[in-house]
């Protein structure tokens, strides 16, 4: 995984960034019997590591961390790094949605505009998919959209278990039901998760309704990606790397 430079994206108004590490990680035991997904080690550093790195290269400010399973190992492997909030979901699993809307007080100013999510559960090369995704939002891309997901090529995409998630239109928007798979990266508008009234729920949700108003678009990564979901993804994603 290549965590890019500092880039012309980092350098416009502030953007958060919302990392989900809360998982339950049921598809890495029994691994995760003892570690949270997020500090499984890939290529000899931790997933969570990776993805903060993808981050920073990406300007993200402030940077909040969501945590469940096991999350007192991930406080204290965060413990001491400046600009690194936690969101204590260990009394209950928010899922996506839940997640990022009580993330929002700790994104601060940056909250009020679009934030960055990503899923630290996956290894990348290429352009650094945040920063990539910034520069898209930046260049108009944001422009009629409430969100902007990352998707992967189906040749391009390792350890993936199932069929696609979306197909995209000359312009860019989002259908479901294409070849297309989310990368687990996006920029969305988090104001707007106040329309979906539940406390816990998937941002498949949101999804649906921006797709449903032509608000939700994506663009495609253009290096490989790798699922590290499974114990038997790890080395396809080290060989990648």
């Amino acid at each position: 995984m290549t965590g890019g430079g500092a880039c012309a994206a980092g350098d416009g108004a502030a953007m958060g960034l919302m990392v989900f590490a809360a998982g339950l990680g049921t598809r890495m035991a029994p691994l995760t019997r003892t570690t949270p997904k997020a500090l499984i080690r890939v290529g000899g550093r931790t997933l969570l590591d990776r993805a903060l790195d993808l981050g920073r290269a990406a300007g993200a400010d402030p940077v909040v961390v969501n945590i469940h399973h096991l999350g007192g190992q991930i406080r204290d492997h965060l413990s001491g790094r400046a600009g690194i909030a936690i969101s204590d979901e260990t009394g209950r699993l928010l899922d996506t949605g839940g997640g990022l809307r009580k993330a929002w007080p700790l994104l601060g100013p940056a909250a009020g505009g679009a934030v960055m999510t990503i899923n630290p559960d996956v290894v990348w090369t290429g352009p650094n998919p945040l920063a990539a995704l910034r520069t898209a939002w930046e260049a108009g891309a944001g422009e009629g959209a409430d969100a902007l997901l990352m998707l992967v090529a189906p040749g391009r995409a390792h350890g993936r278990q199932g069929g696609g998630d979306f197909a995209l239109d000359a312009q860019g928007r989002l259908a479901r039901g294409g070849p297309l798979i989310y990368g687990g990266a996006q920029i969305i508008r988090p104001d707007l998760l106040a329309r979906v009234p539940d406390e816990v729920f998937s941002l498949n949700r949101l999804w649906d309704l921006l797709i449903a108003e032509g608000r939700a678009r994506g663009i495609v990564h253009p290096g490989e990606w790798c699922d590290v979901g499974r114990p038997d993804c790890i080395p396809l994603a080290e060989a990648l790397l």
